[in-house]
């Protein structure tokens, strides 16, 4: 066995982990990358673009299947599923390739291909081959899928959603479990692409949305074309010769019903791999689910003192905003600061946006309502405004006006504080009050902003009219919020 000494050791060569080499690697050479599988990022392989390469082909197939609509009448639609999983996995390829191409950029005596575990705070052994003390380490692993035991009842036909991608063709059917980003995503563009699906929940939830109106709405508007029962009752789940029987109560009955599927896709959610790395053996604080505790802002864990640590955790492996801007900008936090442990600074973190490509989309900016108004100690400080996209003029020209937009501010000051959006083209708008809410505007000066002519903006502008109409504002109220909530 090999013994190596680096200043930096980042466990995990995904995104995250790669943000942080090259951020370490601005202060110092000595820094080592280490990586147990393939290459290539969870993004490029089984993440954001792959599931956008199959989403595309589902659209253009609805846009073609409800082009009457418009008076264009196309007949003999049929979807080759074959060409269909071809192309997703070609250019997931192409993707991965991409990010494969930058890693020439990292010598090859700074990385080591291996699982890594600790043997004490400083040291980690990677496989049997190298044993390796650090001054600071990284901890950037990553996640994976995780299911409740019911589901394994589906056996061998129980998948997750890294499986997908690397179908030959498309199946006959579908039963997912899991109506969150990625059963939403996935389980629509199946069903555009007529895959025979089902999409079963518990507790309601929708996607990202915390409003009941948004809920509420979603549940309705994807019913529409899809089966969807945010609050399922499953019986149970047998692996049969030709699929998985799935027992469940028909929504909206009481009648029990079996349907057999090819397949039955987990997207119950994800756990941090952080339970295969001795994490005990690191001396740090863990919380219940094992997972070390950590400054958001300098990404630095807690040692079992209580006191800042020399090991850091970055990306989907802390699980606190899974999302790959989030993960590149931790790493780059944390590289900075583990390569200057006489000098950890406090990182900038952008405000929260999540979006879902669905169609209509779905997007979170800022804190939800209930969380908002938690931080301001409860009181009544929060205003709301919205409105409906059924009768936007843009979305009805598009024939796509289904949606909502729901908007906060804080009463006294105006300021904007987020926003849950439900709609045609809402990754855009997310974008637009993201930027808003990061440079702390006001509704009457985002008002002021121009508005262009016919654009689903103006729904916006619509809302925002709403949500200014609702504000109550004066010295009186002002110093009334800022007593029981965040100020400027």
């Amino acid at each position: 066995m090999q013994h190596r000494h680096a200043k930096v050791a980042i466990i995990g060569a995904g995104s995250a982990g790669l943000s942080a080499w090259h951020a370490a690697n601005k202060h110092t050479d000595d820094v080592m990358l280490i990586e147990a599988g393939a290459y290539g990022t969870t993004c490029a392989r089984v993440g954001c673009m792959p599931s956008k390469l199959l989403i595309a082909a589902a659209n253009v197939a609805h846009s073609t299947n409800t082009a009457a609509m418009f008076g264009v009448k196309v007949s003999g639609v049929t979807i080759d599923g074959k060409a269909v999983m071809e192309r997703v996995r070609h250019e997931r390829d192409r993707f991965v390739g991409h990010v494969l191409k930058s890693m020439e950029t990292i010598p090859e005596s700074h990385h080591l291909l291996g699982h890594a575990r600790f043997t004490d705070p400083h040291t980690l052994i990677i496989d049997d081959h190298t044993r390796l003390t650090a001054e600071a380490i990284i901890i950037a692993t990553g996640s994976r899928p995780t299911w409740p035991k019911l589901l394994e009842g589906a056996g061998d036909r129980l998948i997750v959603n890294d499986d997908v991608f690397n179908w030959e063709t498309l199946p006959e059917s579908v039963a997912i479990v899991g109506p969150g980003v990625i059963g939403m995503e996935l389980g629509q563009a199946l069903s555009r692409l007529g895959v025979r699906t089902r999409t079963f929940g518990v507790g309601g939830g929708v996607g990202p949305f915390q409003s009941e109106t948004l809920r509420q709405l979603a549940d309705e508007t994807f019913n529409r074309e899809l089966y969807l029962d945010p609050d399922a009752n499953i019986d149970k789940l047998e692996c049969q010769e030709n699929g998985v029987d799935v027992t469940f109560n028909k929504r909206g009955s009481e009648q029990t019903i079996t349907e057999t599927f090819d397949y039955v896709l987990a997207a119950t959610g994800r756990q941090p791999n952080v339970d295969q790395l001795d994490i005990e053996k690191a001396e740090l604080t863990l919380d219940n689910r094992g997972v070390p505790q950590f400054n958001r802002f300098s990404l630095q864990c807690l040692n079992v003192q209580g006191t800042p640590s020399h090991i850091f955790i970055v990306g989907d492996a802390n699980l606190a905003v899974p999302l790959l801007h989030e993960a590149i900008a931790e790493g780059k936090i944390a590289g900075r600061n583990a390569a200057n442990l006489d000098d950890v600074q406090v990182g900038q973190r952008n405000v929260p946006l999540a979006i879902v490509f669905t169609e209509p989309q779905m997007a979170m900016v800022g804190e939800s309502r209930a969380s908002l108004e938690k931080q301001y100690g409860g009181c009544d400080c929060i205003a709301k405004g919205g409105v409906s996209l059924a009768d936007q003029g843009r979305a009805r020209v598009m024939g796509e006006n289904q949606g909502y937009f729901a908007l906060y501010a804080a009463h006294g000051s105006g300021q904007f504080l987020g926003a849950e959006l439900f709609g045609p083209g809402v990754e855009h708008i997310a974008h637009l009050l993201a930027w808003s809410l990061e440079q702390k505007l006001t509704v009457s000066q985002m008002l002021a902003m121009p508005f262009y002519h016919p654009v689903l903006e103006e729904g916006l502008r619509t809302g925002l009219r709403e949500l200014q109409a609702n504000l109550q504002q004066g010295p009186d109220i002002l110093e009334r919020c800022m007593e029981c909530g965040p100020g400027d």
